[in-house]
C-alpha cells in the first residue's frame, strides 16, 4: 500500500462509519444499550482512522483538483463544500456526546445526538460521493 491508495482505504472507513452508525442508531432503539455503546465507538474509531488516513494522504499529495469540467463540476462542489463545512463543525460535537455517555449523562448525550447523528452519517455518505466523484468518475 502506498500514498495513493489512501482515498480508496479512506472511503471504506466512511462507508464502514456510517454502516456503524446506521447499526448504533438501530441498536439503541431496540433498548440494546451494550450493543450500541461498542457499535458507536468503533464508529468514532472508523472516522479517527479516517481523519488520521486523510491528514497523511494530503499531506503527502496536497489538494487533488476536480478533474472534469463537465454537468458533473456544480454537483461536485455542491455536495464537497457542505461535506467540508459539515465535518470540520461536527468533529468536536461527536467528541462531547461520547464523553457525556461516558460519564453517563443519556439525557444530555441523548440530546445532543439527536442533532450531531444526521450531520455525521451525511459526512460519511458525502465522504465516499466525493470519492467516487473525484476518483471513479
Amino acid at each position: 500500500m502506498n500514498v495513493y491508495d489512501l482515498p480508496t482505504l479512506n472511503a471504506c472507513l466512511n462507508v464502514l462509519s456510517a454502516t456503524l452508525l446506521i447499526r448504533g442508531y438501530l441498536l439503541i432503539h431496540r433498548g440494546e444499550r451494550e450493543a450500541h455503546r461498542k457499535t458507536m465507538l468503533a464508529a468514532l474509531l472508523c472516522s479517527g482512522l479516517f481523519l488520521c488516513s486523510y491528514l497523511v494522504y494530503h499531506f503527502f499529495v496536497g489538494s487533488v483538483p476536480y478533474p472534469h469540467h463537465d454537468w458533473t463540476r456544480p454537483i461536485y462542489f455542491a455536495v464537497l463544500i457542505p461535506h467540508v463545512i459539515l465535518a470540520a463543525l461536527v468533529a468536536p460535537f461527536i467528541i462531547l456526546i461520547v464523553l457525556r455517555a461516558l460519564k453517563g449523562d443519556f439525557v444530555g448525550h441523548r440530546r445532543l445526538a439527536r442533532w450531531v447523528w444526521p450531520v455525521w452519517i451525511y459526512v460519511s455518505i458525502s465522504g465516499v460521493v466525493v470519492y467516487l466523484m473525484l476518483y471513479q468518475l
